[in-house]
Order: structure tokens, then C-alpha cells, then sequence
């Protein structure tokens, strides 16, 4: 009887591994839009950054983007200026966005998770009640939020801006998203079987589960509270208690009569920008970290 033997592979072969993918090539229309909407987008900062740099005179007379010395000049001026109320205005602006973010966030998850895996009588009409308040700009509720917490005596206080800044339509939508995508029934069961209850199982199960799309919320709230202008104009009497864009803004209606003025609200937009941009790169990573858990399978 023959028996077929098989060669044996020398000790240093090893088994051939299966040629890369083909490098797909970047479409040059694409590259090219993306570069325009970079440019879009970057310009006007390149704009402020270099005009803060100038003075009152060299603004309007100089080729716009020609930088000049000036810079610490105007910080100096605008930090002078009425005691240093331009910091006020940013201290303000750090407490709005900060804690209206970090509120927001907070009922935007509870609410997401609810709604996401809880069942219940009216989920639908509160979804689509939700829904409907995210097609409604907020411009248009400034004035009834303004009547309602005039009747209280909450104007022109911090909570005048803040206690609207905590419900987002928005936020509560991408956080049922977050919720729906993240958080499996099966481990709620097992949180649940190991005697947790419905508000443990939220903060220890939930909460860490949602973590890199509840810091989508926060930045993007922080952002809207941020640049908001209408609530706070409307709420606010007292120069005060206003955020940056409201100070920035009158200081702007002086412009007409005090040219130095210009410079100024230039500077302070330059140094507005400044926050948003830090807590963007603190908070990109938890991003990526989410992006990278959403690729691995089971």
C-alpha cells in the first residue's frame, strides 16, 4: 500500500500572507472641496487673528491681511477697559456655557435613556413632541421664556440664562441615538438580576456606556450657549451679568463714535475664541476613543 507523503516546509519559510488592498486614490474634486471649505471656515479666523494685531488706525487703512505689533497693546486696552469688565463678561459666559452645558447634558441623557430603552404609556407622543421641538429655532422662545420667568422675578438674574440653556431637543435626541446603540438590554437584565436599581443601573451601567457621545452633547451645547446672543439680550438688564457676545455687541454700537472701539471688539472676539478652541482639543480625544469602540465587533 502506497502512502503519500507530503514535503515538509523548511524551518524558515513561512506561509505567504495575502497581498494589500489596492491604495484607493483621493478623488482631486473631492480634495479640492475639502480645501474650500477649510479655507471657508479658517479664513475669518485668520482675518481676526491678524486684524486684533492691529491698531485703530492701521484697521481700516492696511491691506487686510498684513499683520502688524499691536496685539498686547489692545489685550492691555481691552482689559482696562471699565475695570476690567470684558473678563467679567467672560467669567460669565464660562458659567453659562459650563454649567448650562453640563445641566443639559445631564437631562438629555436621563431623558435619551428613558426613551431608548424603557416602555412606557406616551413614549411616541413625547419622541415626536421632542422631535418637534428640535425644528423649532430657539430665537422664536426667547420671548415667551422671558414672559414666564418675568411673572417669577427670575430676569436679569444668572438663572435667567441658565435654566433655559437645560432642556435641549436636540441633545435628548442624539442622546436616545447614543443610548439605543451603546447600551445592550442584556447587560440592563444582568445590572438588574444583580439587584441594581433602575438609578444605579442609569449612573454605573449607562453613564459609562454613553460617555464619548454624551461628550457630543456637551460640546455641542457648550458651543450653542456660548455664541448665544437673543436669550441673554433679552434677559439681561444689567452689562454685568452679560456673556461675551452681548458685551461684545455693545461695545460694537460704540465703535461709530470711539474707533478704538473696533479694535477692541476685534481683540475680544480673537480672545473668545480661545476657550472653544482648548476645550475642543481636551475633549477630541474621548472621540476617537468612542469612533474606535464602535469598530470592534463582538
Amino acid at each position: 500500500m502506497a502512502v503519500s507523503t507530503v514535503p515538509a516546509l523548511p524551518a524558515t519559510a513561512r506561509p505567504a500572507t495575502p497581498p494589500a488592498p489596492p491604495h484607493r486614490r483621493t478623488s482631486p474634486t473631492a480634495t479640492v472641496l475639502l480645501l474650500l471649505g477649510a479655507a471657508y471656515c479658517l479664513l475669518p479666523v485668520l482675518w481676526v487673528l491678524i486684524a486684533s494685531s492691529k491698531s485703530a488706525s492701521e484697521l481700516f487703512s492696511t491691506f487686510t491681511f498684513t499683520p502688524s505689533t499691536h496685539l498686547f497693546d489692545n489685550i492691555g486696552y481691552l482689559t482696562e477697559y471699565r475695570d476690567g469688565l470684558y473678563w467679567r463678561w467672560m467669567a460669565n459666559t464660562v458659567v453659562y456655557a459650563g454649567v448650562g452645558a453640563a445641566a443639559s447634558t445631564l437631562v438629555s441623557a436621563m431623558a435619551g435613556f428613558a426613551l431608548a430603552r424603557y416602555t412606557f404609556r406616551g413614549k411616541s407622543l413625547i419622541f415626536n413632541l421632542v422631535l418637534a421641538g428640535v425644528l423649532v429655532p430657539g430665537v422664536i422662545l426667547a420671548v415667551p421664556q422671558y414672559l414666564l420667568l418675568a411673572k417669577v422675578g427670575m430676569t436679569n438674574t444668572y438663572w435667567a440664562v441658565l435654566l433655559p440653556s437645560m432642556i435641549s431637543p436636540y441633545g435628548i435626541y442624539l442622546a436616545r441615538i447614543f443610548a439605543a446603540a451603546t447600551v445592550p438590554t442584556e447587560v440592563l437584565e444582568a445590572a438588574r438580576i444583580d439587584g441594581a436599581g433602575d438609578w444605579r443601573t442609569f449612573a454605573r451601567v449607562a453613564l459609562p456606556m454613553m460617555r464619548g457621545g454624551l461628550v457630543t452633547v456637551f460640546l455641542f451645547q457648550f458651543v450653542a450657549i456660548w455664541n448665544n446672543y437673543m436669550l441673554p439680550f433679552i434677559m439681561l438688564g444689567d452689562d454685568r451679568l452679560f456673556p461675551v457676545t452681548v458685551g461684545l455687541s455693545g461695545l460694537l454700537n460704540q465703535g461709530a463714535t470711539q474707533p478704538a472701539m473696533y479694535t477692541a471688539v476685534v481683540t475680544g472676539a480673537m480672545l473668545s475664541v480661545v476657550p472653544l478652541v482648548a476645550l475642543f482639543l481636551a475633549l477630541q480625544r474621548y472621540w476617537r476613543v468612542d469612533i474606535s469602540a464602535g469598530a470592534v465587533k463582538a
